[in-house]
């Protein structure tokens, strides 16, 4: 349905922009702009350039309405609609709030609807699409009141608490649609890489007392009891809920050597150009247990690899749980699973030692290259462990090694 402009032109729309835009000017010319340092300057500038693009905006819509239909206007059930005198409505915006006159087409019962609405793409809402966006940025980043301070700082909007967590749900209401398109697509392409990694991760989520786990609820309470002074920055005894972190993708093999991964402080290695992760799914559950998340990963891998024609590898940090978990599933599945401890984690002990013993980044650098190496278990030939640490292997085989034998 297209919707027409105004048919009479507005006399310059434009005429408030131009006048702040010679407002801004005139101040740059004086002499308390040349007086202000240039902080100070630009904070001037950003309110009033955001105030100078709203009535850009704000002129632009003007200009497109009332946005009447070209031809006749009938609902999805086929009714007719007439004609209602123009309807305003609000709009907020990064740059602020602007008003969008339409007009409406009703029938008795019935909502009007705007031509002009579906043909800026509107939202039913107040809130703008590219608000909603930056609310989306923001809550994934902090909390929801550090969000709502950003968007006022940094945008000319106005987003209460409530809306903001209206906002950041809407946001993911197609959370399951995109990811179910996402594996079907997985399933139907024959051409992925023929490695197809799992991992699982776990993070601990600071919970209300009520919705602690009962154990740790029952621990919480008891310390509660006993001893109420607050932990090292950032710990918080018997208060979280652990959240168990799953992804699943494909990828085509990247033969490196140990020296190509880590190589030393004199060495520069060019040119390796790594494959990217093909239908990539990332999801995460604080309701569900371990095993449960583990459970639907091997599921979302057998769609992905229904013949068993792929080398399945997981990959994990070393957690005993998931790591009797990822064992017993491939065993009752009769998959040879390869399980790979990240080595980054293994590394990290390596790294305080250097920390400790010497001061300078060089020599921490060159007495870390040789004990840090992954070189072992590879020139030992393990399967499936090239360019690997140690702690790589297949359920059930003996040649197994443990991180503190390299």
């Amino acid at each position: 349905m297209s919707a027409l402009p105004c048919p009479v032109p507005v006399e310059n729309p434009f005429a408030a922009a131009d006048r702040d835009y010679a407002t801004i000017t005139e101040f740059l010319y004086s002499e308390e702009a040349q007086r202000l340092k240039h902080s100070d300057l630009e904070r001037q500038l950003e309110g009033m350039g955001r105030e100078l693009m709203r009535k850009l905006l704000q002129a632009h819509l003007d200009l497109r309405q009332p946005g009447q239909a070209i031809e006749p206007v009938r609902d999805a059930a086929g009714v007719p609609r007439t004609p209602t005198p123009v309807q305003t409505r609000s709009l907020e915006t990064i740059f602020g709030t602007v008003d969008v006159g339409r007009t409406g087409y009703g029938a008795d019962g019935k909502p009007s609807l705007h031509p002009l609405d579906a043909a800026l793409n509107l939202p039913p809402e107040k809130y703008s699409l590219e608000l909603r966006r930056r609310v989306a940025i923001e809550a994934s980043k902090s909390a929801f009141d550090e969000g709502v301070k950003t968007l006022e700082e940094f945008t000319g909007a106005h987003v209460p608490k409530r809306q903001f967590e209206q906002l950041v749900m809407r946001a993911a209401q197609d959370f399951d649609a995109f990811y179910s398109d996402r594996q079907t697509r997985a399933r139907a392409d024959p051409h992925t890489g023929s490695i197809l990694v799992l991992t699982v991760d776990g993070k601990g989520v600071v919970m209300r007392p009520e919705d602690l786990r009962e154990a740790t609820r029952r621990a919480a309470e008891a310390r509660a009891d006993t001893f109420t002074a607050r932990l090292g920055r950032g710990r918080r005894l018997h208060a979280k809920r652990m959240a168990s972190v799953a992804a699943i993708y494909t990828i085509e093999p990247f033969v490196r050597t140990p020296e190509e991964i880590l190589p030393s402080a004199e060495t520069r290695v060019e040119g390796l150009v790594r494959p990217r992760p093909e239908y990539k799914r990332v999801w995460a559950s604080v309701a569900q247990t371990p095993e449960a998340v583990i459970t639907a990963m091997f599921e979302e891998a057998a769609h992905r690899d229904p013949t068993g024609q792929k080398r399945w590898i997981a990959v994990v940090d070393g957690n005993q749980t998931q790591l009797e978990h990822l064992q017993r599933l491939s065993n009752e599945r009769n998959i040879p699973l390869v399980i790979i401890v990240d080595f980054i984690h293994v590394a990290q002990y390596v790294w305080k030692a250097a920390l400790a013993l010497f001061p300078d980044n060089q020599s921490q650098q060159r007495w870390l290259g040789p004990r840090a190496s992954p070189g072992d278990s590879a020139r030992q030939g393990q399967p499936g462990c090239r360019g690997h640490p140690p702690e790589c292997h297949a359920p059930g085989d003996d040649r197994r090694r443990s991180a503190s034998d390299g």
